[in-house]
């Protein structure tokens, strides 16, 4: 009570002295005619302030403020002899607030979304409106029919305890989404690109089938956007409405739109209203030419580009502003980009707020214009989209207020951050590597500056390794990327590798914009490997040059030959035995190499591509210091396309292909080459195709030996699987494969390994008396051929992580190819 006294008489004061700046004769006709009954002198001063007059309106405007306030349990007002009567009853105070019967949503939740305090003074106006409070936040939790009551405690001190009653009840969710006007594109294609999903036995483990309105407006712009980009110039949500159904537990979300015709562009022009600004010579810069369809996303793309053209050029106030004349009738639009000088306003302050854990200058870098710059519209935009883009933050909104003067303009930023890092544990059987589990910790925003940091350990049923990675996204303050990655990995021979080996290394690597969508990435790497073949009971790979005591056919305890006993079928080659140019790799070897990395990606997703094109193309060259020398170089383009008037079939075409060449009198060893299977053509086992080592005609599998060049394509069509909810995240492919692998480069006669001698004649395997390895290779596949399969898969997006099987046949092939139809591949985090 002492302090609840001496913060009435501190605020008295400052009304009294705001009463003497303002006036005596104004603070005396408000003392005079307003009387204060039920509290002391000092906080009648206090309730006073709340009246700025005797009239009626002034009067009432009084009374609401000072009920809203919460400060008393009782306020009334009448009139007497001309005085205006205030009658207050001082609020019973809080001893503390609780919740009871809230599971789902946790008290540390609830507390700060109420104005109810402990230790505070009670008012049953403000319990009233935290009950309706934190309903509004069940029902955006998808429990819409929860119900809230709050009842008090007497304690014996004459305080009380306020305690939330909740009956959370069951889940809410949207139950239905519905379209009403679409006839281009069907309800489940609409509804497929909205994140508010519909209720299903799924529900138990996802959020994203509550109805939150703000999700629902942000998933009506990804459909506006959608229509605009596959030329629906004219398309708006008409009405869009969240009907509670108390029958089926849930909301129906209906929505109506008016999709118009599809667009087609008739003619691309600029209009340059700036001296020294020739139209023809930004035309390059279009993304939009005459008989596309209309695409705004590309229109978009292309005011952007062009505002920042000319910024260079020196014109900061100046925007790019497109304008369509459409023409209905033949159903194309006209789009003319005008170039025009805005007003010269310039930037006075930039306000960033939320940020509590991300760095304000990660924040600002985003921007292209700072305080003090011409304020330009279209580049605040654009870093409105980029901040929204980095996944730090949940929602980003960028809005502006007037500054201190009419050329002056503050730029408020406010985000709302997310978490950014992850501990992962994660399991899953490949058929190349076998059973495998990965531990990682990862951060994309580390210490709040935005660096992107990685570590993780696995451990496998054939490989084992640990990897750590870092990138700076802003190296030297520039808008350049700078990364290293440091791995060591080893790996065990196994059924298609005759060979064990063990790597470490690392990498820098850098990464410079050309533009929006092409990037250049130089890199240097330097690692060691060694290859090592096992040599036991269980893996004899290498037992006719190191024979194993009674174990080797023909070899007793001295390790001596009885050549009688063998023959064809008996003898080192029958138990398997690794290649001749297996065994010439074995040993360490450095590898230093430096090269570059050219990609370009206009792909609408990045996580689930519809549309666009990606591309890569890489160039090494080892030899800057280490043992290898060679060049190598190797591309991939991957196109994907959204069939027109399909329900969300998408085709994919992926094109790749890789040279390779030694130099400086180096051979090429086994892992320096290319070894394909099925990341070339699926239906063939890893390894699979291109040259081998027929040598031993007992083994069927695991001496291929690489090639140094290869080609590749791939068609593939992903499609829903008709009656499952998109939720389960299970979609079909069907796949058409064909590449080739060929022409080895490596030593074919083994003599100087085997006898220190070099150039002698072949001693070719199973020749008598033992019938053993040989000194030369025995080469098939060395031609260019080419190998196809087609087959089925099974895509799941499964809630612990993504899945693949494939199941191909082989429809062309070597004579000595080894074929795998199922492939199967797929990790879980938990």
């Amino acid at each position: 009570m002492l302090s609840t006294k001496a913060n009435c008489r501190r605020f008295s004061s400052v009304v009294a002295i705001l009463a003497a700046v303002s006036g005596p004769a104004a603070y005396a006709a408000t003392s005079e005619n307003i009387e204060v009954v039920g509290v002391s002198r000092a906080d009648a001063d206090a309730i006073r302030a709340y009246f700025s007059g005797t009239s009626e309106a002034e009067v009432q405007a009084g009374l609401e403020a000072l009920r809203a306030s919460g400060r008393f349990s009782n306020v009334s007002v009448s009139r007497s002899g001309g005085h205006v009567v205030v009658r207050v009853a001082q609020g019973t105070q809080i001893n503390r607030v609780a919740f009871e019967g809230n599971s789902k949503l946790k008290t540390d939740n609830l507390e700060p979304e109420i104005r109810t305090k402990s230790h505070g003074t009670f008012s049953p106006q403000i319990a009233d409106q935290d009950v309706a409070r934190i309903q509004e936040i069940y029902k955006r939790a998808g429990r819409a029919a929860a119900k809230v009551s709050y009842r008090t405690v007497s304690l014996p001190n004459g305080r009380i305890d306020v305690v939330f009653t909740i009956e959370e009840g069951d889940k809410t969710g949207v139950k239905e989404i519905r379209f009403i006007g679409n006839d281009v594109y069907s309800t489940s294609r609409l509804v497929g690109l909205m994140e508010t999903t519909e209720m299903n036995f799924l529900s138990f483990i996802k959020t994203s089938d509550v109805y939150d309105p703000d999700r629902v407006a942000a998933d009506l712009e990804l459909v506006r956007r959608f229509y605009l980009k596959n030329g629906y110039a004219d398309f708006r949500v008409v009405n869009s409405e969240a009907i509670f159904d108390a029958g089926q537990g849930g909301y129906i979300l209906q929505i109506t739109v008016s999709e118009g015709p599809q667009y087609r562009v008739s003619g691309v022009d600029i209009e340059s209203h700036l001296p020294d600004i020739d139209p023809e010579t930004l035309r390059p810069l279009l993304r939009v030419a005459p008989g596309d369809v209309y695409n705004g996303d590309a229109v978009e793309k292309t005011v952007d580009v062009l505002t920042r053209e000319i910024a260079r050029k020196g014109y900061a106030f100046t925007q790019a502003r497109p304008r369509g004349q459409r023409n209905p009738a033949d159903r194309t639009v006209a789009i003319k980009f005008v170039l025009d000088e805005g007003p010269r306003v310039y930037v006075e302050r930039i306000n960033i707020r939320g940020n509590n854990k991300t760095r304000e200058y990660v924040i600002r870098r985003e921007f292209d214009i700072g305080e003090g710059d011409a304020y330009n519209r279209v580049l605040v935009e654009r870093a409105e989209r980029h901040l929204n883009g980095l996944g730090y933050f949940k929602k980003v909104k960028i809005t502006n207020e007037p500054g201190s003067s009419p050329d002056r303009v503050v730029v408020n930023v406010d985000v709302e951050e997310q978490p950014t890092g992850s501990f992962n544990v994660s399991g899953g059987y490949s058929t190349v590597e076998g059973f495998l589990g990965e531990v990682s910790v990862s951060d994309s925003n580390f210490m709040g500056r935005g660096e992107a940091v990685r570590l993780s350990v696995n451990e496998g049923q054939y490989s084992r390794g640990v990897n750590f990675s870092f990138t700076e996204p802003y190296f030297l303050d520039q808008r350049m990327s700078a990364g290293f990655d440091l791995f060591a990995k080893k790996s065990d021979a196994w059924n298609y590798n005759y060979y064990s080996t063990t790597s470490y290394g690392g990498t820098i690597r850098f990464g410079v914009p050309i533009t929006e969508e092409l990037t250049f990435q130089p890199h240097y790497s330097i690692y060691q490997t060694t290859i090592s073949i096992p040599n036991d009971t269980q893996k004899p790979y290498n037992d006719c040059q190191q024979p194993i005591p009674f174990y080797t056919p023909g070899y007793g305890y001295w390790l001596a030959p009885t050549p009688a006993n063998l023959n064809p079928i008996y003898n080192c080659m029958t138990n398997g035995e690794a290649s001749l140019a297996i065994k010439q790799s074995q040993g360490s070897i450095t590898t230093s190499l430096g090269g570059y990395t050219l990609s370009y990606s206009n792909i609408d997703n990045p996580r689930n591509p519809r549309n666009g094109l990606s591309a890569t193309v890489t160039n090494d060259f080892a030899g800057i210091g280490g043992d290898a020398r060679y060049m190598r170089a190797t591309g991939e383009a991957r196109y994907f396309y959204e069939l027109p008037f399909l329900n969300d079939i998408i085709g994919i075409g992926r094109l790749q292909g890789g040279f390779l060449t030694p130099f400086g009198g180096y051979e090429l060893r086994v892992f320096d080459n290319f070894n394909l299977g099925p990341s070339l053509v699926r239906g063939f086992a890893p390894g699979g195709i291109g040259p081998r080592d027929i040598s031993n005609w007992t083994s069927t599998v695991g001496n291929s030996v690489g090639g140094t060049k290869y080609v590749g394509g791939t068609v593939e069509v992903q499609f829903p699987i008709w009656g499952l909810p998109k939720d389960i995240g299970l979609r079909g492919a069907l796949f058409s494969d064909a590449g080739a692998l060929w022409d080895y480069r490596g030593p074919t006669n083994f003599s100087k390994y085997l006898v220190g001698i070099p150039n002698l004649p072949c001693v070719y395997p199973y020749t008598a008396p033992t019938y053993g390895q040989g000194s030369c290779l025995l080469l098939s596949g060395q031609e260019f051929r080419i190998r196809a399969s087609v087959g089925a898969g099974l895509l799941w997006q499964s809630p612990l992580g993504p899945i693949r099987f494939d199941y191909a046949i082989a429809v062309a092939k070597g004579p000595y190819d080894i074929t795998q139809r199922f492939r199967f591949t797929g990790g879980t985090s938990f």
